[in-house]
């Protein structure tokens, strides 16, 4: 047995694909179904089902897996240590964000990450809330900057900031517009964003009861929300740090929301298995440096981010 074989082995569990896993570890299809199969013959076992589609593990395979995840994260442990010692950060990092977020801090991010860790391969990629987990889950990305709490066992996670959202009328309808607080929104005439986008669910999660709504379209972006606002009326509802996408006239028609006010609450999440240390505290701070320092987590602000 050889941490190659653990590494496939690995692979094929995440991806249940033979040639997603083989692309994933670099090699031809055929030189991973080969390695596998070897293993399988060592240790006398069927460590998959290949007759299902996608491919699953048996249930001494699964068990096998287990084992197999717990030396590829001491490995990866071995890997962390060495490089922490030669004081290089190296490598690449693979990162997921929600389209609600990304517009605001992904320009800034880009900048200020390339300019303290130039030899870290950045790659980022947008998606909504479910499509990121799986990907994490699945071992597709490393990490994910995304409106928590998700409440789930095996995703941690670690606010960085606290955003709130302010409510954002048509010109005539704006003077109009009561005092707001999370139990006074009006729930007529509000637009919201796509089934599946994170703000959506925090939106409707701080209205006190059912929205009661006749709209026809629910929009994808920010943008496009506004735009339907100031054409059909009503309002809806976007994060503060939108603002400065406004024109001083837009920004007019913005009314605070409080008594409490409307927050959500933004981190970094990852796998609980994740051993990457130094790669978490790359990402949070680089947004330490590009998110306003009121906005942060207190937390984040005093101490570094330590797994176990």
């Amino acid at each position: 047995m050889t941490l190659q074989q653990i590494e496939y082995v690995v692979a094929l569990y995440r991806t249940r694909h033979f040639a997603k896993a083989a692309e994933s570890c670099g090699v031809t299809q055929p030189t991973l179904s080969a390695m596998i199969s070897k293993l399988e013959e060592e240790l006398e076992v069927k460590l998959f089902d290949r007759k299902r589609h996608p491919i699953e593990p048996t249930t001494i395979g699964k068990s096998v897996v287990d084992q197999a995840l717990k030396a590829m994260n001491e490995v990866q442990k071995i890997r962390e240590v060495i490089d922490s010692e030669a004081n290089n950060l190296q490598g690449s990092l693979k990162m997921a964000i929600l389209p609600t977020i990304a517009p605001y801090l992904i320009p800034k991010f880009i900048k200020q990450f390339k300019e303290d860790y130039a030899e870290v391969k950045l790659n980022i990629i947008e998606g909504l809330t479910n499509e990121i987990m799986d990907q994490l889950i699945h071992n597709e990305i490393d990490m994910a900057i995304v409106t928590t709490p998700l409440e789930q066992p095996s995703i941690l996670e670690v606010p960085l900031y606290y955003e709130k959202f302010v409510a954002y009328f048509s010109a005539e309808e704006r003077h109009d517009a009561p005092a707001l607080t999370p139990f006074t929104m009006p729930l007529t005439n509000l637009w919201s964003l796509q089934e599946g986008h994170c703000t959506r669910k925090q939106i409707f999660n701080f209205c006190s009861s059912k929205i009661a709504s006749n709209q026809i379209f629910e929009a994808g972006s920010m943008d496009t929300l506004i735009r339907i606002v100031d054409v059909n009326g009503g309002y809806t509802v976007i994060p503060e740090m939108h603002l400065d996408f406004l024109t001083d006239k837009q920004r007019s028609q913005t009314v605070e929301i409080k008594n409490p006010p409307a927050v959500r609450e933004v981190s970094v999440v990852f796998r609980a298995d994740y051993v990457r240390e130094r790669l978490v505290n790359a990402v949070a701070n680089t947004v330490k440096k590009v998110i306003p320092e009121g906005m942060l987590d207190e937390r984040l602000k005093k101490f570094s981010i330590r797994l176990k």
